[in-house]
């Protein structure tokens, strides 16, 4: 989640820099995104490594297996969310607009981190041995 924040907030500072109802319901919907990405990365992780797969081998098979889903998850929404951010001043748009740019500024970060960041820190925990997965 902290991930998708960055994101949000940072497009709300280069746009308007105004926190409002509509850009609060954007940071929900984001959230939710956020964490279905994640959650799918690391329910493959634990899957691979019941099996017996090496860490190293599991984030990599794992990755690539979820790269693709997460992408065109993020691309999709991102696409349908583009005309609704660029028409701010449009009548009708007030509400639309803020909730949209909310939305695009965090799937860009929470899309690029947790490709990234969510591997090494799941990496990280395992070698700790917080995470324990048991194999089948």
């Amino acid at each position: 989640l902290p991930l998708a924040l960055i994101g949000g907030v940072f497009s709300i500072y280069f746009t308007s820099g105004i926190l409002s109802i509509p850009a609060i319901i954007g940071f929900i919907t984001l959230f939710g995104i956020a964490t279905r990405n994640g959650i799918l990365l690391i329910s493959n992780y634990q899957r691979l490594q019941s099996r017996g797969v090496s860490l190293i081998e599991t984030i990599t098979q794992g990755s690539s297996d979820r790269l693709n889903a997460i992408l065109m998850t993020a691309l999709t929404a991102a696409l349908a969310l583009i005309p609704l951010a660029v028409q701010g001043d449009l009548p009708g748009n007030e509400i639309q607009s803020p909730m949209a740019k909310v939305i695009l500024g965090g799937l860009l970060t929470s899309t690029l981190l947790n490709i990234f960041i969510i591997p090494i820190v799941y990496s990280i925990l395992n070698n700790r041995g917080i995470i324990k997965t048991e194999e089948v």
